[in-house]
């Protein structure tokens, strides 16, 4: 199909992208452009409108960076270290949580490289593991051709760097052949609030002006198919330990107690070891029902099974138990365990996932899916393998998130030959975000005791280093501890 050019377009259709200015290579530090000649749209007929109902106009979306997290400092030989950037993307919150994509498919017609690439990095995303993603060259034309005798996906991704009356004519065309509740996101050259607006009247859901990254590709698709009646996504932490015995379900307990009782955020704990789970234990709470029962029929999981199956162990915190029991093997789908966090996270803003020392298919999906992953592991020759292979692995299927975090536990064991923390940082590529010291009398008497570390020596080093991290993840400052609510302590003592 033959481009439509108008005089008033100023480009040359031969080269779609030869926009006057320059406007392709604009960087994040480039000076803003000069403000677009009028293309005329007061002038244009109204069209034909994509979807049910054009949006109300609203101003371009930011492409500054959000500033960097700093952490408070830290004392004695507990410390954080600045969390790392994820990899190739400059635009990453560490406070954002994004829905997950539902089962939809998206098509992707571009009339560059560049873009094709980049979208194909967005299907890559965890948060679209469940999407279909198709990329075809041939921008817009391209796109009218194809769905003439085909029906529409739910999403189509449109690159043309066109302007003024060509581009909407071919906007029309697409319009009279999409099919109705099919989104239209158009990636355009101008960077024109007039253009902008006229697109949205016309019923395109969004107009994106690069450069791009995946993650704003990602959140552009989450933002349009969120699910209207559950749009609260909490954010989910999971963590897994290095090998066993180093510490990964104490400080995952420890760390949703800061969360909600320090930080004041409501915290969910989900203890996934199901056959040897201390969730219970370490909170001193015994349950004939827990998350077990929800695993086993993730069908009919919601919010009043969860608010039966939930023990409340604070005003803040809750706890989803292990049956902790062998009588049974738990052998579950992925799916079964990917349904009942969904459900969870729906519900409240911060969950903690404790999982166990294995490697199965729901562990490296559940590891996969999470918002972040810390590794727990000892200075040792054994954890240090494995938690790079955790590490790496995760670090390259997970490119548009916040590398895992790395968490060296139990440093300085008396007449215990260990691998120094310099030592093991060089070997897994990466400085460990906390590193904590060897204090077997109050991780013993916390354990022994069904308390939290806090409760034993709010004044520990291990306990300074739990809190930042806490204040960390959930972008929260730590509030006074010392004066505990009445409800809170009667919640404990039951």
């Amino acid at each position: 199909m033959s481009q439509t050019f108008d005089a008033k377009d100023q480009l040359n259709p031969a080269d779609a992208f030869a926009v006057p200015g320059g406007e392709w290579d604009l960087g994040p530090d480039a000076p803003a452009p000069a403000p677009a000649p009028d293309m005329g749209v007061g002038e244009l007929a109204p069209g034909t409108v994509f979807g049910s109902g054009a949006s109300p106009a609203a101003p371009l979306p930011p492409l500054s960076a959000p500033p960097a997290a700093h952490l408070p400092p830290m004392e004695s030989s507990a410390y954080v270290s600045a969390p790392q950037s994820p990899m190739g993307d400059t635009y990453a919150d560490p406070d954002e949580t994004l829905a997950a994509v539902p089962r939809i498919t998206i098509a992707a017609f571009c009339e560059r490289p560049e873009t094709a690439q980049m979208i194909e990095q967005t299907g890559n995303d965890r948060r679209l593991s469940r999407a279909h993603i198709s990329v075809t060259m041939g921008g817009l034309p391209a796109a009218i051709e194809h769905y003439h005798d085909e029906g529409t996906p739910n999403l189509i991704l449109i690159e043309s760097g066109m302007r003024g009356r060509g581009l909407f004519t071919q906007l029309d065309e697409l319009a009279n052949v999409c099919d109705a509740g099919t989104k239209v996101v158009v990636i355009g050259a101008a960077n024109d609030i007039s253009l902008y607006r006229e697109l949205i009247r016309r019923g395109i859901s969004e107009y994106l002006v690069p450069p791009l990254v995946p993650m704003q590709m990602v959140r552009t698709i989450s933002g349009l198919f969120a699910d209207p009646d559950k749009p609260f996504v909490g954010k989910v932490t999971a963590f897994i330990g290095a090998k066993g015995g180093v510490g990964s379900s104490t400080l995952a307990h420890n760390l949703a107690w800061q969360i909600a009782e320090s930080c004041l955020v409501d915290t969910s704990i989900l203890d996934l070891d199901l056959s040897f789970g201390t969730a219970g234990l370490d909170f001193n709470q015994d349950s004939m029902q827990g998350i077990g029962d929800a695993l086993s029929e993730p069908d009919r999981v919601d919010d009043v099974l969860l608010e039966r199956l939930m023990i409340n162990c604070t005003e803040r915190l809750s706890l989803f138990t292990a049956p902790a029991t062998l009588e049974r093997e738990w052998e579950l789908s992925a799916a079964s365990y990917e349904t009942v966090i969904s459900e969870v996270r729906s519900t409240v803003p911060h969950i903690i996932l404790d999982l166990p020392h294995t490697w199965s298919t729901w562990v490296k999906n559940t590891l996969l899916l999470a918002d972040e992953v810390i590794i727990v592991a000892s200075p040792d020759l054994a954890c240090l393998r494995n938690a790079k292979n955790l590490y790496d692995l995760l670090r390259s299927r997970r490119a548009n998130d916040f590398p895992p975090k790395i968490i060296v536990n139990q440093v300085g064991v008396p007449k215990r030959p260990e691998i120094s923390v310099k030592d093991f940082a060089e070997a897994l590529g990466a400085e460990p975000t906390l590193v904590l010291p060897f204090e077997p009398e109050l991780f013993g008497q916390a354990t022994n005791n069904g308390q939290m570390l806090s409760e034993v020596n709010e004044a520990s080093k291990a306990v300074s280093g739990i809190q930042s991290l806490a204040t960390l993840l959930s972008g929260k400052e730590i509030q006074s501890t010392k004066k505990q609510s009445l409800i809170s302590k009667l919640l404990r003592r039951g």
